[in-house]
């Protein structure tokens, strides 16, 4: 079939010509470590219950799903605490979709989004996807946020929506809740705290989660894709005050979460405290990366991540392609002089430190 038309000669939106789509390549190495991804598996007794759950929902599956995923939203509740209440609740196939949502109802054409760079990617191309501009802030030299220079930034941007990512995406640093408080208080937009890598955080801190009440603004987005290791999955969800939560079924897609999806991301909930137990692991490797990057000659930034950005990195491509050659796959994330690694399992984790030990005794 001989398709003849580019992409720019088709009457594609003005506002999405020139863009790219989002990109993280997609390689069968030995050690993938790009991508965030929590690369311990499902445990098998939670694997299995996930299946019975699937089977379950099987037999009704030529019947529309529950639109309200009632169960599921009381199962994030649960599991998020804070007494919070299922209609506090919303959920979608993943976290993106989530911020898509909140995007739909709250920006849109002749509306702004900021987010205070480098950040996640993907939230200026959701951003303009709505037909919405995004809107650039600036972080301190170490990538991080005071409340005052935060706070300053929003109030003369006068964003309808602002993203605070918590901790932030692709620098893995922490965020304090002076920071969101201040930032709300600047605000009269939607403030989102993307919380998609909470669980990875020192377990004494306080989520956004415990600013909620009396915060009608304010939203806290969290993911399965972390910490549960369902990237697979697809589910993503948040917590609001209910009239947002009112605000999102206005742009959802009807039935926009499967059967299928709710009963397995219900049945990986009931096993919560099981699924956690990976995130120790992880974090302790996430640690040991960033020791051995430091004795290595490189710069660790601080992260509350399941990654690692580490720089003073002479040529970062280079570098990259080096790993790559041993079938190391990391990620150039475009932060000068600095890349970004996952923490994996120990072996994976072995399997990359060697990899770039062995490009300091080969030059």
């Amino acid at each position: 079939m001989g398709w003849v038309s580019p992409l720019e000669d088709l009457p594609i939106r003005d506002d999405l010509r020139g863009l790219k789509p989002y990109g993280a390549p997609q390689v069968p190495l030995p050690v993938a470590l790009n991508v965030n991804e929590n690369t311990h598996p499902v445990p098998q007794d939670v694997a299995d219950d996930i299946l019975d759950s699937v089977a379950i929902a099987l037999r009704d599956v030529n019947r529309y799903p529950d639109r309200e995923f009632t169960a599921l939203r009381e199962g994030f509740a649960d599991y998020l605490g804070h007494g919070l209440e299922r209609d506090q609740i919303w959920a979608a196939n993943g976290s993106n979709e989530v911020l898509q949502h909140v995007l739909q109802a709250f920006a849109g054409p002749g509306r702004t989004a900021f987010g205070f760079g480098p950040t996640y990617s993907m939230y200026p191309l959701l951003t303009r996807g709505t037909g919405a501009s995004w809107l650039a802030g600036e972080r301190e030299h170490d990538y991080t946020l005071t409340p005052g220079f935060a706070a300053a930034q929003v109030a003369d941007a006068r964003p309808d929506v602002v993203f605070l990512c918590s901790p932030n995406n692709p620098t893995g640093t922490p965020l304090s809740l002076e920071v969101v408080e201040a930032v709300y208080d600047a605000s009269d937009g939607i403030v989102i705290v993307d919380e998609a890598y909470w669980e990875f955080a020192p377990k004494d801190e306080r989520s956004a989660l415990t600013l909620l009440p009396d915060r009608d603004r304010l939203v806290v987005s969290r993911t399965m894709s972390k910490a549960f290791a369902f990237a697979g999955a697809r589910v993503g969800y948040l917590a609001a005050a209910p009239d947002v939560i009112d605000a999102l079924r206005l742009v959802r897609l009807p039935y926009h979460l499967s059967a299928l999806t709710q009963a397995a991301a219900s049945a990986a909930l009931r096993h919560a405290p099981e699924m956690m137990r990976a995130v120790d692991e992880i974090v302790e490797q996430r640690d040991r990366i960033s020791a051995t990057v430091e004795a290595l000659g490189y710069t660790a930034y601080e992260s509350w991540t399941n990654f690692v950005l580490f720089g003073d990195v002479d040529d970062p491509h280079a570098t990259w392609q080096q790993l790559y050659d041993r079938g190391v796959l990391i990620r150039d994330i475009g932060i000068p002089h600095s890349l970004r690694v996952t923490a994996g399992t120990e072996e994976e984790t072995t399997a990359f430190l060697d990899a770039l030990a062995s490009l300091e005794s080969a030059s």
